[in-house]
């Protein structure tokens, strides 16, 4: 199957993800498991390949360990699973779940009959509190810690929090019409945008697990908070039910 197609495959699929990765499949055994069966199934799968569908960057960060980095960015993906026999079981991930469903559907098109997928992904896998294994020659991102992220929320002006990802495309979308309303309400609303990948320490203590993900805040107060995409009249709405 052409490269073209998959990509086309993973538009649509992610345009009706948005931030979850609950739809079933044609085409061999898929299995979507939450992050603790995810990895007792990996415990008890001594011949798995457990694929790591990230960049290579967000891999030397944090990974489950043992895993394979083949990143779904990369133009010659398809080339590199076919070093992986078609009746291995495959576990893989990404951060939240996109990459990592279009990425199975892509292996299962393909012939490969075992697919188990990490429902939520890695941070799916963090609030659960299991291990990550890190790259020690890769300088980590340095964290903001709760004590910082609380400080930013303070005052009377109302702060809107962006968390997204570079690759999340309901974020994508939603980032021109955050800015819009940060500047057209700049005398009310602050705006804070968040990356989930460089602050994933920060999104495991606030119990973040998806994205898109948005919070308003006031006085340190959280008003409101919103999992999944939101168009621009939806959060307008919110912040003008806030006493100002």
């Amino acid at each position: 199957m052409k490269r073209s197609i998959s990509l086309l495959s993973f538009v649509l699929s992610s345009s009706l993800l948005i931030s979850s990765c609950n739809s079933s499949n044609a085409g061999g055994t898929n299995f979507q498991l939450n992050a603790l069966a995810f990895s007792d199934k990996i415990a008890t799968t001594p011949d798995g390949v457990v694929l790591d569908v990230r960049t290579s960057g967000e891999f030397a960060q944090g990974h489950i360990a043992n895993a394979t980095n083949i990143s779904w960015n990369d133009p010659t993906f398809d080339g590199k699973i076919n070093n992986i026999p078609k009746t291995t079981p495959i576990f893989i991930y990404c951060l939240s779940g996109a990459r990592s469903m279009s990425a199975a559907n892509f292996m299962r098109n393909n012939g490969y009959t075992t697919v188990y997928e990490l429902m939520g992904g890695i941070m799916k896998w963090s609030a659960a509190n299991l291990p990550l294994t890190t790259d020690s020659s890769v300088k980590k991102v340095a964290g903001m810690d709760l004590a910082s992220f609380k400080e930013l929320t303070k005052g009377d002006k109302i702060v809107l929090v962006d968390f997204y990802a570079d690759w999340c495309l309901p974020c994508k979308k939603m980032e021109p019409f955050l800015n819009e309303i940060a500047n057209e309400k700049k005398d009310r609303v602050t705006l804070i945008r968040i990356n989930a990948d460089e602050q994933s320490e920060l999104c495991k203590s606030l119990k973040i697990d998806a994205l898109p993900y948005l919070q308003l805040y006031k006085n340190e107060e959280l008003l409101w908070e919103k999992v999944g995409f939101i168009d621009k009249m939806g959060i307008e709405k919110e912040i003008d039910l806030i006493k100002y």
